[in-house]
């Protein structure tokens, strides 16, 4: 049964602001020989060739995620290993992610809607897109209960959208520039939204008040920004798939860093988190089978790097949870995994 709830819709232009930065590029590094610290257990996903991928952990202690290709929402019992399945047609999920009383809420990416589910019965509430927002991506949760999301391909540069858990209602963020498309997003610990640029060398934060858009420029213009990740400190931290580094970013001392991964330039850097410990946890799917590599974030140093055994292809969108101390992620191996970290 679906039911449908119209999103009313609030737009607001921003104004591209680049203040200028302190750069440090660190030199290739030659660790290529660090030890493995991760310890895997991966889920055949039975739907072959479905894109399994974008894993949240709900209240519960089962595993949500989505099917790119094969347009469903799954939940995943670890204890268990059964796999629940909910046709959703047409939608093109990117991204699920679980509210505090266990309801799941995707992304519908090909079909302009983000949707609530029902976790018995996989019934599903449509929050309808507003007109010309075309494509939500990747979600996350505030601490105040809404939820923001990133539109790539939509308009002229991408938008930022959020959404309004109480009402429904859909606040729209204008991005300047051409063809941006904002991909990644975290919050930070102030509640305050970062973004990933793809589509430029750049990353982005929103002041939730006033919705105002600042960018940020990164230090390659080839660069191609996919995913982003926050430590502890507020530190923003991003994947370079164009260039091959990892960099970091500090708001308080406006400056920057990157530092070449031990793939090199042609490791194809996708999915990244960060652990309880400000671990900075990445992906190389541009290597086969598909690499973990683990970056200290406290001591600015490589620590580990480890083969995924289904091989991966390539990993999208990964997250840490604190309670099973573990990475899940999905796979175009057609696999669900957990990563446990060393505590």
């Amino acid at each position: 049964m679906l039911t449908a709830r119209l999103s009313c819709i609030k737009r607001f232009t921003v104004f591209l602001g680049i203040a200028s930065l302190s750069i440090i590029v660190h030199a290739e590094p030659s660790q290529n020989s660090l030890p493995g610290l991760l310890e895997f257990t991966e889920w055949q996903v039975p739907w072959d060739n479905s894109r399994p991928r974008d894993p949240y952990m709900a209240p519960d202690g089962n595993i949500w995620f989505v099917g790119q290709v094969g347009n469903y929402v799954a939940r995943l019992e670890p204890k268990t290993g059964d796999i629940t399945k909910f046709d959703i047609p047409k939608a093109g999920p990117h991204t699920v992610i679980v509210d505090d009383n266990g309801t799941p809420w995707y992304a519908g990416n090909k079909d302009q809607h983000i949707g609530k589910m029902n976790p018995a019965t996989g019934d599903v509430e449509r929050i309808e897109m507003p007109e010309g927002v075309n494509d939500p991506h990747t979600m996350a949760f505030s601490d105040d209960g809404h939820i923001w999301f990133t539109v790539q391909r939509s308009g002229k540069a991408g938008f930022i959208g959020r959404l309004n858990m109480r009402n429904h209602k859909i606040d729209i963020i204008d991005v300047p520039g051409k063809n941006m498309r904002p991909y990644g997003l975290v919050m930070d610990g102030n509640d305050r939204p970062w973004v990933a640029f793809m589509g430029d060398n750049a990353i982005g934060s929103i002041d939730p008040d006033t919705l105002h858009l600042s960018i940020h420029e990164t230090p390659d213009e080839d660069s191609i920004i996919r995913r982003i990740g926050v430590t502890s400190d507020d530190r923003i931290w991003w994947t370079d798939a164009g260039m091959g580094y990892i960099g970091v970013y500090d708001p308080q001392q406006k400056s920057m860093q990157q530092w070449l991964t031990p793939g090199g330039e042609a490791a194809g850097l996708y999915a990244m988190t960060v652990d309880n410990r400000d671990r900075v946890w990445y992906v190389e799917t541009g290597l086969q089978p598909n690499r973990f590599i683990g970056f200290d974030g406290l001591t600015e140093q490589f620590i580990s790097i480890d083969e995924v055994p289904s091989g991966g292809i390539s990993i999208r969108n990964m997250v840490f949870d604190e309670n099973t101390n573990a990475i899940w992620f999905g796979t175009d191996a057609n696999t669900v995994g957990k990563a446990v970290v060393p505590e």
